[in-house]
């Protein structure tokens, strides 16, 4: 390959991708002068990477196969709009081989490795191959070409269940099945290649022994075109669901330094075994003794802030210098590890309902400042509508600090200070999961988040006086800054005596709680039962100080028709407040319509008309949010009729099958 055109100085930079990473490069990239071009598809025409930019391009339609992954409609972009090099991000083409080599025949700098390093590490099998060669230590397994059933059967009973069914392409928990026994590897090797090959366009799988109680450990690399090639440290990412990790860390908090420097050193020999240009990770599993290589990641990972943070190296900046063609800064002995990060991901999803995604508009975001430690990397604003369409990731929030505990801390808090609305997001569950006892002495492993699952989403506390206050309290504050010029904006004010206003509330279907106000001559109070309180409010940003008898507490509260949601010192709640006039309807959805959860695509029936099902039976298989959700049988009864077809796009509610119950 002719070295001038994989590597040299350009002045715009297109962003191959969309959302939390297409901001994140974009505002890296105009830091360092660059102008920056977006691409979006229909779905993303108001999106805040689009904003950012000083160019953007309409790829196509909504789904990405007709917009972010579609080659020739990026290349075309990059013609466009004038645009010398392309930056992949990570996710959708960041790891393809063919994308990479279709930038350099355009003459566009790929800013990441070479087509032809992206096809020997990016593989995991080919990978495995040459870690092999290179004496790399490896998990038990099976990488090889023949995928037909009876090989992947051979090779699963001579590794031994349980084992681990996973894409050879692409990463982020798609395409992975964790299978335990002969009955289960048939229908997970169906799944996981539909998976993959959905979220990749490769369904090319690989079988390798399933480590128990595992941790991940993975290494952050960065080679240029000079032959340096620098390791920067590690990062533990243990803390997974589905095989996707939901917390990060960096250093990891499982090795010594002694372990580290070996950890490091197999790295940096797994990424010189092809002569490694760009960032990439390579990936460890360990048992508590060995560590072995898994696979690498030829791109930059959802979790580098955190490293970027315990080195001050902008991990980006590093990227984009790589492909002017520069020299790496530093030397090996110059990166110093200093303090430690944790980062957590905000995704738009309910822990409650089995992590079901969430789509629709954010009608009120508000994250902290990023001061004190605190940093933030969105995608989205309010206003920004979540579509079914993509990865439901909104941002990431990653704290430093000069130890592991007060960082877990610093990033708590922040987590506590946030308010996302419109959309169920999973911020109560980080702020769970990142203080709990086990998490914080690092007592974990890869299944910790399964195993702990009900106490990480138990139900939140019912609401208190505390709460019942600051509801009445943030419904008179909404009403007088509705009419401000009213008298009533004034609580004191009335012509003649005292007044009582009554409000009740309740949490779900739950019973309702009353509350009074007593407002007229002399102060207003609130009344609970026998107990008569004085209050005061001082509006602010998002919110209200409520002080109650004496006590001054910060309020954030938001309120949509009856709907309140309000933050005190005890955590977050969701009351209804019950119309005093009457008229409260509620549409009752039986648990027993089988409907799609949100929109999607059928990807697969399970069943057919006129069997007989047992109750959680599955019935068909929905893709959504690049996810798979399997609806099943509510209970015992025959498929009376199945309303859908497989590639059937869906929208939310839609009946999709009729379950007849059994006369028992």
């Amino acid at each position: 390959m002719d070295r001038s055109k994989l590597y040299r100085r350009f002045r715009t930079l297109l962003i191959a991708n969309r959302g939390e990473i297409a901001c994140r490069v974009i505002r890296t990239a105009r830091a360092m002068g660059l102008r920056t071009v977006a691409v979006y598809s229909e779905a993303d025409r108001d999106a805040m990477h689009v904003a950012l930019a000083d160019e953007a391009v309409l790829l196509g339609p909504a789904r990405a196969r007709d917009s972010y992954l579609n080659v020739e409609r990026l290349i075309e972009a990059a013609k466009k709009t004038g645009a010398e090099a392309v930056h992949p991000g990570y996710g959708f083409l960041s790891e393809n081989a063919e994308f990479a080599q279709a930038c350099y025949d355009a003459g566009l700098v790929f800013v990441g490795p070479t087509a032809a390093m992206m096809t020997a590490m990016g593989s995991k099998s080919g990978s495995k191959g040459l870690m092999e060669k290179a004496g790399v230590p490896l998990v038990p397994g099976y990488h090889g070409e023949a995928q037909d059933d009876a090989t992947l059967s051979k090779a699963a009973d001579k590794i031994g269940f349980p084992i681990l069914v996973k894409a050879s392409a692409g990463g982020g928990g798609r395409g992975m099945r964790i299978v335990r026994s002969a009955a289960e590897l048939g229908p997970a090797i169906v799944s996981a290649k539909r998976e993959a090959k959905a979220a990749f366009g490769d369904d090319r799988m690989l079988i390798e022994k399933y480590v128990d109680n595992p941790r991940h450990i993975e290494v952050q690399i960065v080679g240029d075109s000079h032959g340096n090639l620098l390791s920067l440290f590690e990062r533990e990412c243990t803390l997974q669901r589905r095989h996707q990790k939901v917390i990060e860390e960096a250093p990891s908090p499982t090795l010594n330094a002694a372990q580290r420097e070996t950890v490091c050193a197999a790295a940096r020999k797994a990424a010189g075994a092809v002569n490694y240009v760009g960032a990439g990770t390579i990936e460890f599993v360990s048992d508590g003794k060995d560590v072995f290589f898994i696979e690498m990641n030829t791109r930059l990972q959802v979790e580098h802030p955190v490293t970027e943070l315990i080195t001050g190296i902008d991990l980006v900046e590093w990227q984009l210098r790589v492909a002017f063609g520069e020299a790496l800064p530093l030397k090996q002995d110059e990166i110093k590890l200093n303090g430690h990060a944790v980062e957590a991901r905000v995704y738009a999803e309910n822990p409650t309902k089995n992590f079901m995604p969430s789509v629709g508009r954010i009608s009120t975001w508000r994250l902290p400042a990023e001061t004190g430690g605190l940093r933030i990397d969105a995608g989205y604003r309010e206003g920004d509508t979540v579509s079914p369409y993509y990865d439901a990731m909104l941002a990431k929030m990653i704290a430093w600090a000069p130890t592991r505990d007060v960082a877990i801390d610093r990033l708590n808090r922040g987590l506590e200070d946030s308010d996302v609305r419109g959309i169920v997001t999973n911020i109560p569950f980080l702020s769970a999961l990142i203080t709990h006892p086990k998490v914080r002495a690092n007592a974990i492993d890869t299944g910790f988040i399964e195993r702990e699952l009900s106490a990480l989403t138990s139900a939140a506390a019912a609401p208190g006086e505390l709460e019942l206050c600051a509801a009445v309290a943030a419904i008179v504050a909404d009403e007088r800054q509705a009419d401000a010029s009213s008298p009533w904006h004034t609580f004191g004010w009335q012509p003649v005596g005292r007044r009582q206003r009554n409000f009740a509330f309740r949490v779900g279907h739950g019973p309702e709680q009353k509350i009074a106000l007593n407002y007229g001559s002399g102060p207003s109070t609130l009344v609970i039962g026998e107990r008569e309180l004085a209050f005061a409010i001082v509006p602010k940003d998002g919110g209200f100080d409520l002080t109650l008898d004496g006590i001054k507490s910060p309020v954030a509260a938001v309120i949509d028709g009856h709907e309140l949601y309000l933050r005190t010192r005890n955590g977050r709640f969701d009351l209804h407040w019950v119309d005093p006039f009457g008229g409260e309807t509620e549409e009752q959805t039986g648990a027993d319509k089988i409907a799609a959860p949100l929109p999607g695509t059928v990807v697969a029936v399970l069943a057919e008309e006129g069997a007989k099902l047992e109750k959680g039976a599955p019935i068909l298989t929905l893709e959504v949010m690049k996810m798979e959700q399997t609806l099943r049988a509510p209970y015992a009864g025959v498929l009376k009729s199945i309303k859908c077809r497989v590639g059937d796009i869906v929208q939310e509610g839609i009946e999709l099958a009729v379950v007849e119950p059994s006369e028992e």
